[in-house]
């Protein structure tokens, strides 16, 4: 062979492998990029961009060739109400649901949790996987022993989505957290979110015993609640106007607009799917109405005969053996944890000396409690014994703050739990009061949490507005706060709607007034800091999730 012909084809071969190498650089840093530049997944089971963040631009062009490289900026936090506490960001095209994409858990007790978001995000439900493809939401319970069990964990990474939590309910928070990212082909974003709530009681109250609220309204109510992170729904169902659910004991003090049974264990059961609890009142010795009209041989008089508005009279047995004959009923029908007992605005106690004006109830406290006894006294044992009834069946008692009184050789008992909601009745007691005596407290503060229909008296609708910029669950009684050191005393809070008027609103016009105030309260009760977003932003981000 000529030497000339031998250096060309060294030289071609040479020039050839360059190519090879040049190639293979190409394709090995296309595949980093497409990962994030974090080292993720590039095998069969990520994959690639789903239409996430943009990938940067590539230009072509004279002398140029297309580049395979792709970046993403750091993500930011998922936008949700209430916001999330904490995400670390990361490099990725984040995670956006696509038809065929599975769900699947790590344990069974996940099911109902999976088989919900895969309906709400139009995915497969494939139950217990181990292996891993493109697209997977998987569930999981983590053994992370002394976590808030309301806690959770989701990883967006290498086109995957993982939640997982100390309980079922962590799980399910973190699927609302996703649900709320993926909303209207949202993408939930790279990185890794860590969430708890502040407070454990997060609640709406509704009365449905001055205004008759349909089963399908709650039943809306509880969906957008669960969405939302509230985990109690309180239900007011026996006042002076009506009596709203089924009874077998007493039908005869059920009103004709009512729940039956068989709604309400319907209402029940979807609160519990969305982790809510059902939290039950019949209120006594006040506001009992409904019942007396069907006793009215119960009803408490005065020493001139007259007939005390809602008033039970508590100095008689069967008094209490109807009270109780409903508290035991029902105590199958919510099968929940608290029980809210009432215990306000007993007639009986404005008047300026009780005793002279109701002597049977003062003969009835010197009787149980000695001489010097007096009608407060008696109240206050019977919050005492309608709590031990709802105790036997392993309930926790809660009462209103002013069924609660002051200088009383009777105590209530220290497990009653305090609804703390005015600060305008008679002898009315501060917060810290309260808590200074190691009492735990649920703030109702109705200057912000009270949505009283008709704005009768001196009540105004709340906006959430204000409780957005002005609120926090220390705030228990007009616009100041409670000293920190009580804050752990302090289990949550409870937005209510009240029905004193109740045909000043439609159940479609009360559903739209308390919409913002909802969304705010449950900022403030999972992170009562300073909100990031001002409220503008939160309202349009409310107005973005629907």
């Amino acid at each position: 062979m000529p030497a000339k012909q031998g250096k060309q084809r060294q030289v071609l071969v040479v020039a050839m492998a360059v190519a090879l190498v040049v190639v293979a650089a190409g394709v090995s840093l296309g595949l980093w990029a497409a990962s994030g530049g974090e080292g993720g997944a590039t095998g069969p089971e990520a994959r690639a961009s789903r239409g996430g963040a943009a990938a940067a631009p590539t230009t072509t062009g004279p002398g140029t060739s297309p580049s395979p490289t792709r970046s993403y900026p750091l993500s930011e936090a998922p936008r949700t109400i209430p916001a999330v506490r904490d995400h670390t960001p990361a490099r990725g095209p984040g995670w956006r649901p696509e038809k065929g994409d599975r769900v699947v858990v790590d344990d069974p007790a996940l099911a109902d949790e999976g088989r919900l978001i895969a309906g709400e995000l139009g995915l497969s439900y494939q139950g217990e996987k181990s292996d891993k493809r493109a697209g997977d939401l998987r569930l999981g319970l983590n053994e992370d022993e002394g976590a808030n069990p309301e806690s959770y964990v989701m990883t967006v990474r290498d086109g995957r989505v993982e939640i997982s939590g100390p309980a079922e309910a962590g799980v399910f928070y973190g699927t609302r957290t996703l649900k709320q990212a993926a909303h209207d082909g949202g993408t939930a974003p790279e990185g890794v979110v860590r969430d708890e709530p502040a407070k454990p009681q997060r609640g709406f109250m509704l009365d449905i015993a001055r205004k008759n609220f349909t089963a399908g309204w709650i039943e809306d109510r509880i969906r957008e609640l669960g969405d939302l992170k509230f985990n109690q729904l309180g239900l007011h169902f026996s006042d002076d106007q009506g009596f709203r659910i089924e009874s077998v004991s007493h039908p005869e003090v059920v009103s004709e607009q009512h729940l039956t049974k068989a709604q309400v264990r319907k209402i029940v059961d979807l609160a519990k799917s969305r982790h809510i609890t059902v939290v039950p009142e019949i209120d006594s010795p006040g506001h009992l109405g409904a019942v007396l009209d069907a006793h009215p041989d119960l009803q408490l008089r005065s020493a001139q005969g007259s007939a005390v508005q809602g008033a039970i009279d508590i100095s008689k047995s069967e008094s209490a053996d109807i009270v109780d004959d409903l508290l035991n009923e029902y105590a199958d029908l919510f099968p929940g944890g608290p029980w809210h007992l009432g215990g306000d605005e007993y007639q009986a106690l404005t008047r300026s000396n009780p005793e002279a004006s109701f002597p049977q109830l003062a003969a009835a406290a010197r009787e149980q409690y000695g001489s010097g006894a007096t009608v407060a006294d008696l109240t206050t044992g019977w919050l005492n014994d309608r709590a031990a009834t709802v105790r036997k069946h392993q309930r926790t008692p809660r009462a209103w703050n002013d069924g609660f009184f002051r200088g009383t050789s009777v105590e209530a008992a220290k497990d009653i739990q305090v609804a703390y909601w005015t600060g305008k009745e008679i002898g009315a007691r501060q917060p810290a009061e309260y808590l200074s005596a190691g009492r735990k407290v649920i703030n109702y503060n109705d200057e912000f949490l009270y949505y009283v229909l008709g704005e009768p008296q001196t009540f105004v609708y709340p906006t959430g507005q204000r409780i957005y910029e002005q609120w926090t669950p220390r705030v228990l009684r007009g616009t100041t706060a409670v000293p920190e050191r009580y804050d752990g005393q302090i289990l949550g809070g409870s937005f209510a709607v009240w029905g004193d008027r109740p045909n000043a609103q439609t159940q479609d016009q009360v559903a739209a007034g308390i919409r913002m105030p909802l969304r705010a309260t449950v900022q403030k009760l999972w992170n009562p800091d300073r909100p990031e977003l001002s409220w503008t932003e939160f309202r349009a981000l409310a107005d973005r999730l629907g």
